[in-house]
């Protein structure tokens, strides 16, 4: 068996990193002293377009690259002071169209630049934005709109054809579609109703007095689905960027040389606190892609871009540890220092592939759309173990507790309960659209209640056991799905695992796993009780899985999230409840 530690050390690295003295940082680190790291937007308040984009315009930084947008093989950069230019005329024309403070902006668009125009541009303008997945349909794309009361929607001319045309009249609050044409052979690039946004572009100042917006204005709306019902909006304010550059320099280490590449899309809560906020605030250099998932590609852009910190999500590195070591290898990557990973629990196995394979170690982290921001990290200084979420950032308060009548309990080390949050750092979201009473469940006193179960131990790292409702009872033991899933992707031919409880009339529950294989194993009976025989082995026949499903994929949503629900419907027969974030959804 493996050593349950990696060890890390500070004079290892290339670069010193940010965070190299775990209590005396969080002894000394206060959210007062953050916030003076960023500047005031003239006229008074905070804006986050502002500290992300024109304050290094304004600077030494106006002629470093804020973007390189990859397109086939060439790549089309664009510098901070490019940026603040461009997003300045979106301001504009959004001011032209009559669009103010507090007017919400919705972007479904793919990767492209005006992507990430539409954002800071509508930052800028005292307006709301909410980026939707390119992959959405028609009916998720209406939810969302009417949820939000969008005013504004940017997107692409093939995009408003195939999906918002159709559902146009039933958002009555949608009053312009500005559309970037996409097809140059298109007779018509610009549908009927719609206006062109290239063209607004060219003809707008690039002059633009930011909005002096208040830290808790309305900044980002962020839609996260639940398992039954209608999404809910997440509502993050201007002040989140204050969390947003604190944990780009404590969890991803940033430094002003570097080039970062996240691969999350906008759409999902990571591709813009990580993918446009927090990059920009610390002046770096950031690799957007707009292609899909190869392995090869990725490779080649870490290599050929020169990629020093990586942020990428426990689907993606499951998907390259499939495509094997040789592809891996063929691309050197001299100049990658740090592998970050977030979206659900990075099982150890990735993390021991990362050290073996990609020669540095892949260091897990934990936060929600709620949270806004990385909360607990394996930083790059301090030892990880493997398959643990990491320890609290500077700034974070986190403790483990049960839920009683009179609100919460504290729990001590190796107890399993609620991972909670103390309440009030920047970035955490200040409501769910039009439903305050959601909202109010989410806290008991002080703390944010996350809905995830966990342990810390007693170095003060935490781990993640389960969702509240993913844990399974059988015969009286409480089996969290993370512990199972981790075992079984420990057999070589195992690329991705998720179990589920199933109903059982003598001991409540029984576990369920499925599992898709690596590249070219063929599933048959002999694999499966072979799994078996490997799970039961090293969990103990009272939580081993007593079923097994060979699948060629898991349903997941499209930031990558194994949907075990999902799995537990198709399997039991039940309503599949909301499936909008689905990756591969209706389109």
């Amino acid at each position: 068996m493996r050593p349950s530690i990696i060890h890390q050390s500070a004079a290892g690295h290339r670069v010193p990193p940010n965070f190299a003295d775990y209590e005396a940082e969080r002894a000394r680190f206060t959210w007062a002293a953050a916030r003076a790291e960023l500047a005031e937007t003239p006229g008074g308040g905070l804006n986050i377009a502002h500290n992300a984009v024109t304050r290094h315009a304004r600077g030494p930084g106006r002629d470093r690259v804020a973007f390189r947008f990859l397109a086939g093989a060439d790549a089309r950069t664009v510098t901070y002071g490019e940026l603040d230019a461009d997003t300045n005329r979106f301001a504009n024309v959004l001011a032209g169209l009559g669009v103010g403070r507090g007017d919400a902006v919705f972007v479904l668009a793919g990767r492209i630049p005006e992507l990430y125009l539409a954002v800071l541009g509508s930052l800028k303008n005292g307006s709301p934005v909410s980026p939707l997945f390119a992959a959405f349909g028609p009916e998720p794309i209406a939810t969302r709109l009417n949820l939000g009361s969008g005013r504004v929607l940017v997107t692409t001319a093939s995009l408003y054809r195939t999906k918002v045309a159709k559902i146009r009249d039933r958002v009555p609050t949608l009053r312009h579609v500005l559309v970037v044409p996409d097809d140059p052979d298109d007779p018509e690039p610009t549908p009927p109703g719609t206006v062109d946004l290239t063209a607004l572009l060219a003809a707008a100042s690039d002059d633009f007095a930011t909005v002096p917006t208040a830290p808790d204005d309305l900044a980002l709306l962020h839609f996260t689905s639940g398992t039954t019902g209608t999404p809910k909006g997440a509502m993050h304010v201007h002040e989140a960027a204050v969390t947003h550059w604190a944990t780009g320099r404590y969890a991803l280490d940033l430094h002003p040389d570097d080039v970062f590449w996240c691969t999350a899309d906008p759409g999902w809560v990571t591709g813009t606190s990580y993918g446009i906020i927090a990059p920009l605030l610390h002046g770096v250099t950031s690799v957007v892609d707009a292609a899909d998932f190869d392995a090869g590609r990725w490779y080649r852009i870490l290599a050929e871009q020169r990629v020093t910190v990586w942020y990428t999500a426990p689907t993606a590195i499951r998907m390259l540890m499939k495509a094997g070591p040789d592809l891996a290898r063929a691309w050197p990557r001299p100049d990658l220092r740090l592998i970050a990973s977030v979206g659900e629990p990075l099982n150890p196995e990735a993390v021991w592939w990362g050290r073996d394979v990609l020669g540095l170690s892949i260091h897990d982290n934990w936060w929600q759309t709620e949270t806004g921001g990385i909360m607990i990290a394996n930083t790059p200084a301090f030892d990880i173990k493997p398959g643990s979420m990491g320890r609290p950032l500077p700034g974070v308060e986190a403790t483990i507790v049960r839920r009683t009548d009179d609100g919460v309990e504290p729990l001590g080390d190796g107890v399993e309960g609620e991972l909670a949050l103390r309440a009030g750092w920047p970035s955490m979201f200040r409501g769910y659209l039009n439903n305050p009473e959601r909202y109010a469940r989410c806290f008991a006193g002080d703390w944010y209640l996350t809905g995830d179960l966990a342990e810390r131990d007693a170095d003060g790292y935490y781990w993640f056991v389960g969702r509240a409702d993913d844990v399974i009872k059988s015969a009286g033991h409480l089996i969290g799905p993370f512990e199972v899933e981790s075992v079984l992707m420990e057999h070589p031919a195992v690329a991705e695992a998720a179990v589920i409880g199933k109903p059982d009339a003598m001991v409540g529950e029984i576990v369920k796993a499925f599992v898709s294989l690596k590249r070219d194993v063929v599933a048959d009976e002999t694999l499966r009780l072979d799994i078996l025989a490997h799970a039961r082995r090293r969990l103990g026949a009272a939580v081993a899985p007593k079923e097994l499903g060979f699948l060629d994929s898991l349903p997941r949503t499209r930031s990558g999230k194994i949907m075990r629900r999902l799995l537990k419907a198709r399997e039991l027969g039940l309503p599949e409840g909301d499936t909008s974030t689905m990756e591969g959804g209706a389109s």
